[in-house]
């Protein structure tokens, strides 16, 4: 007699993953944040793929929406994780008396700039915002609502804004020219120098001259 054949499997649901594919794995969110960070730094924010990003995860595609959604959502998720230490920047003016604020700032900003466990994050978001409007658009609302507006409101006054982002600006400049571009003698300066060199300029930023 011969054995009944097995039933056909059941077709694959489309949309949203169900909850026991929702929890691929302990840590599945942070692995396709990480993969998401490896993706868009690698390949910019225009050539990154969900597909991309689950593959390096080990997920399935539909995993990555259902935790994230669309890839301005992802790269938004991403530019806060990896901006993350600098978010701290107004705590570091707020935390002493103004007549060391360019200081703090200095300090805090470039301290941040030279680890490379929290240089390299940025670049790679960085470049990913200076080569795509959308991607510009998510890293410029982050630091315009967790950073400048904060900073911003510690100084008060007049032009606070403007003042907050001239001396972003300068500390910036600053690291991108002693970490990406690598112009000398900036490059190998000791960084307690380049700090004391830079914080009276910040300093008059923020004050307003």
């Amino acid at each position: 007699m011969t054995a009944p054949a097995d039933p056909p499997p059941a077709p694959r649901r489309r949309g949203r993953p169900a909850r026991t594919d929702a929890a691929a794995g302990p840590g599945a969110r942070e692995r396709i944040l990480a993969a998401a960070r490896a993706e868009f730094a690698e390949h910019g924010y225009d050539k990154a793929s969900i597909r991309g990003m689950a593959k390096i995860a080990g997920v399935d595609p539909a995993l990555v929406h259902h935790y994230f959604g669309p890839k301005e959502q992802i790269f938004a998720a991403a530019v806060e994780e990896a901006v993350a230490p600098a978010l701290k920047a107004p705590a570091a003016v707020a935390e002493g008396p103004a007549e060391g604020a360019g200081e703090r700032l200095a300090r805090f900003v470039l301290g941040v700039w030279e680890d490379p466990a929290t240089r390299e994050p940025m670049l790679a978001i960085l470049r990913s915002a200076l080569a795509n409007d959308t991607a510009a658009g998510v890293f410029r609302d982050l630091i315009s609502s967790r950073v400048m507006i904060r900073v911003a409101a510690e100084l008060g006054g007049p032009d606070a804004r403007l003042r907050a982002e001239l001396a972003a600006a300068h500390l910036v400049g600053v690291s991108m020219l002693r970490h990406v571009i690598k112009i000398e003698p900036l490059a190998s300066a000791d960084i307690e120098q380049v700090i004391a060199m830079t914080a009276p300029a910040v300093q008059r930023h923020l004050m307003g001259g």
